[in-house]
């Protein structure tokens, strides 16, 4: 494994650990509150903490699977196990997660119960949202120092590191449905109408169900095959295109497996140059790139004439 590929593993599994810790103190405590007040909301809650820590479980699995060397059935690897295990996570998310939220909260709509110490609820989800807060941080500091000065937005649209993608989307439904079930808990105390908490479940399934259809179709498209990150794509045609030899270029093309790269071009060298003395600058281009990328896990630069 290159230190490239080594740094990548560090950071998702550092990411996965801050989450996996505070998902499941946070799933005990729920829990408790909600059998202690009866509250929709705060089972909900529950059960989406559960769920956020048997996915961690699942993405932990995966990188571990990525990290197989190449065998003859795999000839490039594994690394696209994690795409698979990422996706997997995102069906948990809108199923065990969503669905199941929103059932709880129609149950609660349909048969409202009184709720019983609510300001035990309001405390566990203040300290739950104190905790999510931290896992939060942490989540977004290796995504930092992964985007390198880029916007978020940015970073979210072009990243191909599926895990973190996954991780930070939980998060972030996680925090925003610990808000609302602030504030759908804190309405039931105020009014003393339970139908309040119940909306707040429906409410907190909906959030999980958009942000996992997110997550998916970002996978998705990383399952069906990607190309490498575009700054990325752009310094290797940079390289490929000022080399002294290289006439023209025919078409470059880049493939994302895992946290490495397949990297393909046709290129026409000077006229002037032995078949031997075009091969051995070949070999030199491609080392030199894989110097600068250590990213670049498979390099295939074609002679040719024409297109």
């Amino acid at each position: 494994m290159t230190n490239t590929n080594q740094s990548h593993a560090h950071s998702s599994t550092r990411a996965i650990l801050y989450a996996f810790v505070a998902n499941l103190g946070i799933a005990f405590a729920k829990t408790w509150a909600a059998i202690y007040t009866g509250s929709g909301s705060m089972l909900a809650e529950a059960i989406h903490s559960y769920a956020d820590s048997g996915n961690q479980v699942l993405l932990f699995i995966g990188l571990k699977q990525s990290q197989r060397p190449a065998d003859a059935d795999h000839p490039l690897g594994y690394g696209k196990l994690i795409y698979f295990w990422s996706f997997i996570v995102a069906l948990m998310l809108f199923s065990l997660g969503g669905l199941f939220s929103i059932y709880e909260g129609l149950h609660k709509f349909q048969h409202p119960e009184p709720l019983n110490q609510i300001w035990v609820a309001l405390a566990v989800l203040a300290l739950a949202v104190v905790l999510e807060s931290t896992a939060m941080y942490g989540v977004l500091r290796e995504v930092k120092r992964l985007r390198k000065g880029r916007s978020l937005r940015y970073w979210l649209k072009t990243t191909r590191n599926a895990e973190l993608v996954v991780v930070l989307g939980e998060d972030f439904a996680a925090l925003t449905g610990l808000s609302l079930a602030l504030v759908f808990v804190g309405l039931a105390a105020i009014t003393g109408d339970p139908v309040y908490d119940a909306i707040g479940s429906i409410c907190i399934g909906t959030v999980l169900m958009v942000v996992s259809i997110f997550v998916g179709w970002r996978i998705r498209d990383l399952i069906i095959g990607k190309s490498a990150e575009p700054d990325l794509q752009a310094e290797i045609s940079q390289i490929i295109e000022d080399d002294p030899v290289i006439e023209h270029v025919f078409n470059i093309i880049t493939f994302q497996v895992g946290p490495q790269v397949m990297l393909a071009a046709k290129v026409k060298v000077r006229p002037d140059l032995s078949i031997a003395e075009a091969v051995k600058h070949i070999n030199r281009l491609e080392k030199r790139l894989k110097d600068n990328h250590p990213e670049i896990g498979w390099s295939f630069i074609e002679l040719d004439l024409y297109d």
